[in-house]
């Protein structure tokens, strides 16, 4: 696992040390000597990690930290401040100005590798959901880096897994000072809770009693509906193999025994924080693939979903020896509602009608928007007699009750025209189906349109 790492630190022998351990387990060490350099060295998006020494000249360490996590451009970027200063306080203070974790020195070899590649599988899943939630920036949907920013890590949802009365007494009333904490004292039945919860944070004791919490941990992170929750370990001080073997099982953070109290709300915020970033990316994600293959009017699957899936779908019904109908179907004389009562009204037309035809169809059905006017309803295990009357009944469905437009102010009497066709035979191209089920349609019209027409016999 490779990754940029950038050393900040003014005095070159503390460089030269970090550089040294890094290089050898394979990591590409980029260095900077001032605060300035590595803001400037971050906003050319060259470096993946940041290890940043506190005590410098020109601009110390929180200084650096709190700018970096101010800008939208790099915030998402992980900062482990690695100094001398050894304080509750200090830690809270490096937290508080954003850092991902702080490490005091002399750092053991161990620790640091731990953190660093804990770090970067964090940052690559990161990386990757930045990168194609780009596509939404192109397609009008906010990206949220600037929320994220404003973020206080608070009002969250925990879940507090422990089963010592002394600790969870302790813990849960501080965490509750900023977020809905519960409690669970069963381990056994913590994975359970933490799927059905909807949390922000977990946070596990790894000395339970009569139960591995690592075991509890590496469960978490292979279940679907948790596998992407932050996990913050707690631990007594003469843990730390444990610890370490945590943070290579998806751990993301831990604290040792006794628990700061600055501290863990300080840890709490930071992962809330990065929940809440990547879940927002996620949902980025998911949007635009919504928008690539829906028509944003109707809400329906647009011409291109259609045409890709049309094929999946015919060759599974010539695979199963089942019928497919295909439905093409264009409301009657819509130009002349856009030329009468306006864009507006056509378009509120085409919304009303993308909800009456959800309602005349089946779940396993495929409702496209073809294109104008003209609509696609794809129909799995359905001969040409099943897809008559289902087309009839939707025909009726339209022609039965007026439209409203005009936000309701005025109705108008809106009917449709329907022809049908059927995948004859094993291996016949989908474009044939559509070409047949568009020439029903131009008999429909030409007949007078308001009615459906199959395909000739």
């Amino acid at each position: 696992m490779s990754a940029r790492i950038l050393v900040v630190d003014d005095i070159p022998a503390n460089v030269k040390l970090l550089e040294a351990r890094l290089t050898a387990e394979y990591f590409d060490v980029l260095t900077a000597a001032s605060g300035m350099q590595a803001l400037q060295i971050c906003e050319r998006a060259e470096c993946d990690i940041i290890l940043l020494d506190v005590m410098m000249p020109d601009m110390d360490g929180f200084e650096v930290c709190r700018r970096l996590k101010s800008n939208p451009a790099t915030h998402f970027i992980p900062v482990v401040m690695v100094t001398a200063l050894d304080s509750p306080a200090d830690r809270v203070r490096g937290l508080e100005a954003g850092a991902d974790d702080f490490l005091t020195k002399p750092v053991s070899d161990v620790v640091l590798i731990a953190r660093v590649r804990s770090l970067t599988r964090l940052k690559m899943m990161t990386d990757e959901l930045r990168m194609r939630a780009l596509t939404s920036l192109e397609i009008g949907v906010q990206a949220p880096e600037r929320s994220a920013v404003a973020d206080t890590g608070k009002s969250g949802r925990i879940l507090l897994v422990d089963d010592r009365p002394s600790s969870y007494e302790r813990l849960a009333p501080l965490l509750a000072i900023e977020h809905t904490v519960d409690v669970e004292i069963n381990p056994a039945e913590a994975l359970f809770h933490a799927a059905e919860g909807n949390y922000d944070l977990l946070i596990v004791s790894l000395d339970l009693d009569n139960f591995d919490g690592l075991r509890l941990c590496s469960q978490a992170r292979s279940l679907e509906r948790t596998r992407h929750v932050p996990i913050l370990a707690i631990a007594d001080i003469d843990n730390n193999t444990r610890l370490l073997r945590g943070l290579e099982i998806g751990v993301n953070d831990y604290l040792l025994r006794p628990v700061d109290r600055n501290e863990l709300l300080a840890r709490a915020r930071t992962h809330i924080r990065k929940r809440r970033y990547t879940d927002d990316l996620r949902d980025n994600v998911q949007h635009s693939i919504e928008m690539a293959i829906t028509d944003a009017l109707t809400g329906l699957h647009n011409r291109r979903y259609m045409e890709s899936h049309l094929a999946t779908l015919a060759e599974q019904a010539s695979s199963r020896g089942k019928p497919l109908a295909l439905m093409m179907l264009d409301i009657d004389y819509f130009k002349s509602i856009n030329d009468n009562y306006g864009h507006d009204a056509g378009d509120d037309v085409l919304r009303e009608f993308a909800v009456r035809i959800r309602k005349s169809i089946r779940g396993i059905d495929l409702a496209c928007r073809y294109g104008g006017e003209e609509f696609v309803i794809v129909m799995p295990e359905t001969d040409l007699h099943v897809a008559g009357m289902v087309a009839e009944r939707l025909r009726r469905s339209i022609a039965g009750e007026p439209f409203s437009i005009h936000k309701g102010a005025r109705q108008i009497e809106v009917t449709i025209s329907i022809g049908l066709s059927t995948l004859d035979r094993k291996g016949e191209a989908v474009g044939d189906v559509l070409k047949r089920a568009d020439t029903a349609l131009y008999r429909a019209k030409h007949d007078g349109r308001n009615r459906v027409v199959a395909e000739a016999a």
